[in-house]
């Protein structure tokens, strides 16, 4: 059974288990077939097991109530997607935290008659998601679902946490204002009463929460979008935005383009092949160690200070595996 025939059973479920039923021109016209293939189709369910019932009077089709859980309003896409993405996501134990997506998905699957559900999962069998690399985060999910509850409730925790930017262990009462999953890890944002603003704690490196039973509230101006500002990913820079210039060279130029690295970027391919990369940034440390990633692939054409900042960390590592730094 190929995807696109069972997107339409699954359609045709939807709509039978719900409402008083629809006849066969009806069924036809909403997904698109002729009441031949509809025909088809509802015959296919009931050799699936579905007990489709058949109102002679009003000439409608439909699927006793009693059969399914309560209709939901889910489209047949939707459903489909779901169970792909939530299997897929679930299934990958690295992903932090993604375990009860995953039952969720067997949960939807499982109330899909048994004939049903193997050509489903056949079909599954024919997308594969690959997930980037994930942080480390074992023995993290009681920190996790204690920040949520804090969040929820509005309590203020205690942090032990392994700084890298302080290089030593901190302690700090955190106000957690929201929990936000980017690229590799998970990360909390609230204010610090050590370091009397806001800032973000990766949760991998969280050594021990408390609960306090002090409450706060999360202030109306807050907002996370507002807050990031145009931060290359999750570290803002005080003062003002840097509008960066990056001419990658042909090799390379393709592969950029094709990915939305940051909100303002703008890309424009020159008649040589090489890609003009523009994008506004608050904050240079972040964004620098990204183009580094391409050597000798990047120039920076502005502003002035960045290419100084990536040669610097060039050197280094050159000095690094030329033994100089030993």
């Amino acid at each position: 059974m190929n995807v696109k025939r069972l997107t339409r059973l699954l359609k045709l479920l939807q709509m039978l288990a719900s409402g008083p039923g629809q006849n066969s021109s009806g069924l036809a016209k909403i997904c698109g077939v002729g009441r031949r293939t509809i025909f088809r189709d509802l015959e296919s369910l009931r050799a699936a097991g579905v007990p489709l019932a058949y109102d002679r009077e009003a000439g409608r089709f439909s699927i006793p109530s009693a059969f399914f859980l309560p209709p939901t309003n889910f489209t047949a896409d939707e459903a489909l997607s779901l169970l792909a993405l939530a299997g897929e996501m679930g299934r990958n134990r690295s992903l932090p935290f993604y375990e009860p997506v995953y039952s969720a998905a067997l949960k939807l699957e499982s109330n899909l008659p048994g004939p049903l559900r193997q050509e489903v999962r056949r079909s599954l069998r024919s997308i594969k998601i690959r997930m980037n690399q994930v942080g480390h985060l074992s023995g993290k999910a009681d920190v996790y679902h204690a920040l949520v509850s804090a969040i929820e409730k509005r309590r203020v925790v205690e942090l032990q946490y392994d700084s890298l930017t302080e290089w030593e262990s901190i302690t700090t009462k955190l106000r957690p204002y929201q929990l936000v999953f980017s690229r590799r890890s998970w990360y909390v944002i609230g204010r610090s009463s050590l370091h009397r603003e806001v800032r973000i704690f990766n949760l991998s490196r969280v050594i021990s929460l408390v609960t306090l039973r002090e409450q706060f509230r999360i202030p109306k101006s807050f907002e996370l979008d507002q807050y990031l500002g145009n931060a290359w990913h999750l570290i803002p820079s005080p003062g003002r935005d840097s509008h960066v210039r990056v001419r990658f060279k042909s090799l390379v130029a393709r592969n950029v383009a094709e990915v939305i690295w940051h909100k303002t970027q703008q890309t424009k391919f020159l008649p040589d092949g090489s890609l003009d990369f523009r994008v506004t940034v608050s904050g240079l440390n972040e964004i620098a160690w990204w183009i580094l990633g391409y050597g000798d692939q990047a120039e920076v054409l502005q502003p002035a200070r960045l290419p100084r900042l990536i040669a610097q960390r060039a050197q280094n590592v050159a000095a690094m595996y030329n033994g100089e730094g030993k």
